[in-house]
């Protein structure tokens, strides 16, 4: 424990560290009401995000057939790709003490959900694997199919605020997590749109 203390954080500047803490205080402990205490604890939960995924697996495979199988396949790959990164590459390279673990801020902290991971808070996995699932989505439907999927992005911003909210991630942790999910997200949808395409039938 002593050396993760010693390590934590290191790679970041201590200017953006306190603007990180200064900005987890009001979104943790100041920004918040009984309406958000109930439902940001459940929206971050497989519950309720599971079912939206498992209904683009049937959207894509009814309306597109051998196009939405393939359309299937590079999903879960972007899924698998995007996790992989954050929870294997990036948290196993960058170590940060998660809020609810951190001496600094632990205990000011609003500690809204039952478990506090021992992973590294850098970076927000969620907000990493739902923002890479918002850009695909929107970059293979939208921009063929209906600007309406944009709204996938509000999803992943609604998730990933959670992380913060609930007290298992900093603000900086999300941010960081956007960017690499919005990233890993537009190459493998770049790639299948350009090989195969959606298009609904007329």
């Amino acid at each position: 424990m002593i050396l993760m203390e010693i390590q934590n954080a290191s790679f970041l500047p201590e200017a953006i560290k306190q603007i990180d803490y200064n900005l987890f205080y009001k979104m943790n402990g100041q920004w918040h009401n009984s309406f958000f205490d109930v439902f940001f604890p459940f929206i971050r939960e497989p519950t309720l995000w599971v079912p939206f995924y498992f209904f683009l697996v049937l959207f894509a495979t009814l309306n597109f057939k051998v196009k939405g199988w393939i359309w299937v396949i590079f999903f879960l790959a972007n899924a698998g790709i995007s996790d992989y990164v954050s929870s294997s590459i990036i948290k196993e390279s960058l170590f940060r003490l998660r809020p609810c673990r951190d001496p600094v801020v632990f205990d000011h902290i609003r500690f809204l959900v039952s478990y506090c991971p021992i992973s590294s808070s850098f970076t927000s996995s969620h907000a990493v694997n739902h923002f890479a699932a918002a850009m695909f989505i929107f970059t293979t439907f939208g921009k063929r199919l209906s600007s309406w999927w944009a709204l996938t992005f509000i999803w992943a911003a609604a998730i990933s605020y959670a992380q913060v909210y609930v007290g298992v991630h900093f603000p900086f942790d999300v941010f960081c997590g956007m960017i690499a999910g919005l990233i890993l997200g537009y190459i493998p949808a770049t790639i299948f749109n350009r090989k195969f395409g959606l298009q609904l039938p007329n």
